[in-house]
C-alpha cells in the first residue's frame, strides 16, 4: 500500500485538523511515485512548498516504490473519495490511475505531472485530464545526444540504458536520443535496468568486460548513470568513456563536478511540483490552464555545474511560467 508522506490541511476550516468529512475547501490532493528516488522526493518538496506559499490545504501520498501500481491506485481512490478541489497525479504507468480517477466527483480538475495518463483510456471511462505538466522527454533526449556528440568521436559506439519496460518517459528519452544520434554516432545497444543504479552498474560492467568498443553511455535517469560511472571507473576507463544521465539530482551534479559523469540533462522536479500545484489552483479557481505545460530542462556540464549546484533545486535560468500569470490575473 502507499505510504502516507503528508496530510497537510493548511488554512482549513473546522479547526484545521484534517478531520473534515470531505475536502471541499480548496484542498489539493496529490499522489506521486515513491520518494526513495530523489527525483520524486524533490517533486514532493516543490508541491508542499507551493501549497504552503498559496496557503492551500494539501493531502499528499506516495507509492511505496516505482512499481507499486496497485498501492498508488488505492491511495488515489481514498483521496478522491474526500472530494478535493483538484487532483494532482504522478502515475507509475499510463493506465494504473485511470480507474480511480473515474470515481472522482464529476468536474474535479485533474492535473498529471511528469508522467502522463493515457488520454484515450481515460476518455473511455469519462475522465478528462485538465493539464499535463512535465518534461518534453523527446526534446530532452535530443539534448543528451547533442551533448554526447561533444564527448565522443564521430561514428563512435554508444550504449543506452533504459528504465522499466513500457515506461513512457524512458521510451521518449530513448527515442529523442536516437533521433539526435543520427549521422553523428551509433547507438549500438539498449539495455534495460529498471531505473535502478545497481542493475545499471552490473549491465555496464558486463558490456565493458566483453570488450565492446563503447565510447559512451546514455542513461535515462541519473541513478543509473551513477551506477554506470562506477562501472567505468572500475574498468579503468574514466575519462575515456562518456557517461550522460538525466534529471540533475544533487549526486549527479557532484559527479559532473568531479568528472565521473560527463553531463546530465537537468530537469527540475521541484519546478514540476510547483507548476502542478499552480495548474490545480488555476483550474479550481475557474481559469483554463494550458492542456500541456513544458517544464524547463538544461544541460549541465563541467562548464556550468557550479552554478547549477548553487541554484539547486531551482532551474539555473528563469523560465516562462504561464500558470503563475494565470494566478496573478
Amino acid at each position: 500500500m502507499a505510504g502516507v508522506l503528508a496530510a497537510l490541511v493548511l488554512g482549513c476550516g473546522s479547526g484545521g485538523d484534517g478531520s473534515d468529512r470531505d475536502d471541499r475547501n480548496g484542498t489539493v490532493a496529490a499522489v506521486i511515485k515513491g520518494v526513495e528516488n530523489p527525483f520524486f522526493a524533490t517533486m514532493r518538496d516543490g508541491i508542499v512548498a507551493t501549497a504552503r506559499e498559496h496557503d492551500t490545504p494539501l493531502r499528499l501520498e506516495a507509492a511505496d516504490g516505482l512499481q507499486d501500481t496497485a498501492g498508488q491506485a488505492s491511495a488515489l481512490e481514498s483521496l478522491a473519495s474526500r472530494q478535493p478541489s483538484c487532483l494532482l497525479v504522478n502515475p507509475i504507468s499510463r493506465t494504473n490511475l485511470v480507474e480511480p480517477l473515474s470515481h472522482a466527483p464529476e468536474g474535479t480538475p485533474i492535473v498529471a505531472v511528469d508522467s502522463p495518463v493515457d488520454r484515450a483510456a481515460a476518455a473511455a471511462v469519462g475522465v478528462r485530464i485538465t493539464t499535463f505538466v512535465g518534461t518534453d522527454n523527446v526534446a530532452a533526449g535530443r539534448l543528451a545526444a547533442d551533448a554526447m556528440a561533444r564527448f565522443v568521436d564521430r561514428d563512435a559506439t554508444v550504449a543506452v540504458v533504459g528504465g522499466i519496460p513500457g515506461d513512457a518517459g524512458s521510451g521518449a528519452r530513448i527515442e529523442g536520443f536516437r533521433q539526435g544520434a543520427r549521422g553523428r554516432f551509433d547507438v549500438a545497444e539498449t539495455i534495460g535496468a529498471d531505473f535502478v543504479r545497481e542493475r545499471a552498474r552490473l549491465a555496464a560492467e558486463e558490456l565493458l568486460r566483453d570488450g565492446a568498443d563503447v565510447q559512451g553511455f546514455f542513461a535515462v535517469n541519473d541513478e543509473m548513470a551513477l551506477g554506470i560511472a562506477g562501472a567505468v571507473r572500475a574498468a579503468g576507463r574514466r575519462g575515456e568513456v562518456a557517461v550522460i544521465g538525466m534529471d540533475g539530482i544533487r549526486e549527479a551534479l557532484v559527479a559532473v563536478q568531479r568528472g565521473a559523469m560527463s553531463a546530465t540533462v537537468a530537469q527540475y522536479p521541484y519546478a514540476i511540483g510547483r507548476l502542478g500545484v499552480e495548474a490545480c489552483l488555476a483550474a479550481a479557481g475557474g481559469a483554463t490552464p494550458p492542456a500541456r505545460v513544458d517544464a524547463p530542462v538544461q544541460l549541465v556540464t563541467g562548464e556550468n555545474v557550479a552554478r547549477a549546484q548553487e541554484k539547486f533545486p531551482q532551474p539555473v535560468e528563469p523560465f516562462d511560467d504561464p500558470l503563475a500569470r494565470l494566478l496573478a490575473d
